[in-house]
């Protein structure tokens, strides 16, 4: 037996010994742990599918033989993990493509050439195509240096097909080979000329059609099972595609690239960059994920560099961040927040003096009320005019611009695009209205909307279906009504029980449609569709606590309103959590359901895990408000001792609009 036998014998016996034996500190087994190191040198592409690369330069032998894209260079997919995911997945598909373009090489033996296809050269961005396997490598090729052009491809070359196929077992498939052409879109954002964000996404158009039966092939394991099973899943239930005109941005439609100007005093600079790196990731976090990049380019970009006034909004909400995150006390910041604050009311007052630019103020205001959701700790006591004063404001510009009608027009027409504006407004005006117990501003509209069965663009913002946040702004103007005394409780429990049956209807709608399930595909990427399904079932049950609360006597303790908060609670683990994930878009619905949560119940304990979960995020914006207005209704809630006396007078014990006011908290809680 050669030297070299010997030495892998010898090397993998003391490698099974290493494993059975438990750990020594002897040197012996020092030297055997070096033998086994790994090596660092070979190529990416056989690192990531743990195979090993004889490091063959320029590419190594399994990848050319395999069509794919040797990468000894660290590439840019390799620092991320969904990134790694997806060009695994990548992977897989060309060397699936590559076996099954060898054997249909073998089933064309003989017949006529298949119609030449040109393709790209491959770099660094792109992968090569596997179907010039099909037929002699292209010149151009990097592959074809070591090509015989004397000899085409031999039977052996085909390993297990070595022996013919008969073509009459493909049925009606053509006789060439499948192709897939994949376009990439990349999107780069510039901020004064500096590059700050590039994006990029590839999407495959393929004529692939798998044969009704096809004998196997020998290839990775990973590379082959369950491909015919899950190529015909993706068919059948993929996601749709991000349809990036779905609203009518303020600024039009800007294209892939957004090259933005964005002039700031030099003091200013660093609030700036803070806002661009740590804030704007913050504001839209649904919208982000249905629209990739429309946040950042479609809205806070455009608006930065044509809007003054929303720039000052965007710094003090920078400097305000900062100033939670960091810890930082003293004058300057403070000063920075307020300086930018106050020049923000300044110019809205001066734009409504002039009574010109309705659209930009409108912007602005609405950044004003919308992104203190976001930052900042609850117990910042800097002076500031409440949201829903500046809510008015924006009330009578959404007259001005018409925009109901401009949104109910959109939704009736054949081509639905509702302004952005209208809809990040309705959002803020129907969840505002129940934290100020009155009726919001375009009720009218959301009934016309919810009764003609047409959108308004809420699901695609923020996460939940429209028809449910029409059903909360009509539980809203009852539960206005019922604090004002304008309703008697025969006709509110009318109202109640009818609002109650159209949340019934959506449950039954939904669970038709499909149940609540964990948000992820199979190779881990976020399904939007899906988190939709999930983050609407949440609001729906949120939105039945919030309407039953209405009942005259309602009961916290009461057996069904203690198994609505439990089903709320379970329905949380299919919502991504921590900094990561959506707990700060469900604000409102944890709010409504901890807000009557009892000390045994599972809420209180779900919403304590991810809250830690959440590590300092918890503390900040609209959820850190939250949370620190449950602990002040669950300590009055859990001392109160007159409670049977409050249930007979119609009281139901602590109401968290209650505690707010006698704190004085004006928070919007959203």
């Amino acid at each position: 037996m050669s030297q070299p036998a010997l030495a892998s014998i010898h090397s993998a016996s003391a490698a099974a010994s290493t494993i059975a034996a438990p750990k020594t500190s002897s040197p012996g087994a020092k030297s055997s742990s070096k033998m086994h190191r790994r090596s660092r040198s070979g190529c990416f592409t056989c690192r990531l599918r743990r195979k090993k690369c004889d490091e063959g330069k320029p590419a190594c032998k399994a990848c050319k033989h395999l069509g794919l894209q040797c990468e000894y260079k660290r590439p840019m997919w390799w620092s991320n993990n969904e990134q790694r995911r997806n060009q695994k997945e990548r992977i897989k598909t060309i060397i699936k493509r590559t076996k099954l373009t060898e054997k249909t090489a073998q089933v064309n033996a003989g017949m006529d050439d298949a119609p030449d296809l040109s393709y790209s050269l491959p770099t660094s961005d792109t992968y090569s195509d596997s179907m010039d396997r099909t037929r002699s490598v292209s010149v151009d090729s990097q592959f074809s240096l070591e090509y015989d052009f004397n000899h085409g491809p031999g039977l052996d070359s085909f390993g297990n097909f070595a022996a013919p196929i008969n073509p009459a077992q493909f049925g009606g498939y053509p006789a060439y080979s499948p192709y897939e052409v994949d376009i990439k879109t990349e999107r780069q954002t510039f901020v004064n000329e500096i590059p700050t964000r590039r994006d990029s996404s590839i999407s495959t158009f393929s004529t692939f059609q798998p044969p009704p039966t096809l004998a196997s092939f020998p290839a990775e394991a990973w590379a082959q099972d369950g491909y015919f099973d899950s190529r015909r899943t993706s068919m059948s239930t993929a996601e749709e595609g991000l349809d990036f005109n779905f609203f009518d941005f303020a600024h039009g439609q800007t294209g892939n690239q957004q090259h933005a100007e964005i002039h700031v005093d030099e003091c200013d600079r660093k609030l700036l960059d803070h806002f661009i790196a740590n804030v704007l990731r913050l504001i839209f976090p649904i919208l982000e994920v249905n629209q990739h990049g429309s946040a950042r380019s479609e809205v806070i970009l455009p608006a930065l560099e044509s809007n003054k006034c929303y720039l000052h909004c965007c710094l003090s909400i920078s400097a305000l961040h900062l100033k939670a995150t960091q810890g930082l006390s003293g004058e300057q910041i403070d000063s920075d927040i307020m300086k930018h604050r106050y020049a923000t009311i300044t110019e809205l007052c001066d734009a409504l003096n002039r009574d010109t630019d309705h659209l930009q103020i409108l912007e602005a205001t609405l950044g004003m009320i919308f992104f203190q959701c976001s930052v900042g700790r609850s117990d910042d006591c800097l002076p500031d005019i409440p949201w829903h004063q500046h809510f008015q404001a924006a009330t009578s510009l959404v007259h001005k611009l018409d925009l109901p009608r401009t949104l109910t027009a959109s939704a009736n027409s054949g081509h639905f695009q509702p302004p952005f504006n209208m809809t990040l407004a309705s959002w803020i005006d129907i969840l505002g209205a129940t934290m100020v117990c009155r009726a919001p501003q375009f009720a009218d509209t959301y009934r016309e909307l919810h009764l003609a069965g047409k959108l308004s663009g809420l699901s695609e913002l923020m996460g939940c279906d429209d028809r449910v946040m029409y059903l909360i702004s009509e539980i809203a103007c009852l539960d206005s009504l019922k604090q004002q005394g304008t309703i008697d409780d025969l006709t509110l429990c009318s109202h109640i029980h009818g609002l109650a049956e159209q949340i019934a209807l959506l449950e039954a709608a939904s669970s038709c449609e499909s149940a609540v399930a964990y948000p992820y595909s199979h190779t881990g990427a976020l399904r939007p569709k899906q988190l939709a399904k999930n983050m609407t079932a949440v609001f729906r049950l949120a939105a039945r606590i919030y309407l039953c609360s209405l009942v005259p006597g309602f009961d916290a303790h009461s057996a069904s309103i203690v198994d609505l908060v439990d089903k709320l609670a379970d329905t949380l683990q299919f919502i991504p959590h921590g900094p990561d994930g959506f707990d700060r878009s469900l604000v409102w619905p944890l709010l409504i359901a901890g807000a009557v949560a009892t000390p045994a119940s599972l809420f209180r304990r779900v919403f304590a895990e991810r809250s830690v979960a959440l590590g300092e995020h918890a503390e900040f914006g609209s959820f850190g408000r939250m949370a620190r207005l449950l602990q002040e209704v669950w300590r009055l809630a859990d001392n109160n001792t007159n409670s049977a006396a409050d249930k007979a007078a119609g009281r139901p014990g602590v109401h968290w609009r209650d505690v707010m006011q006698e704190k004085g908290w004006d928070f919007l809680l959203i």
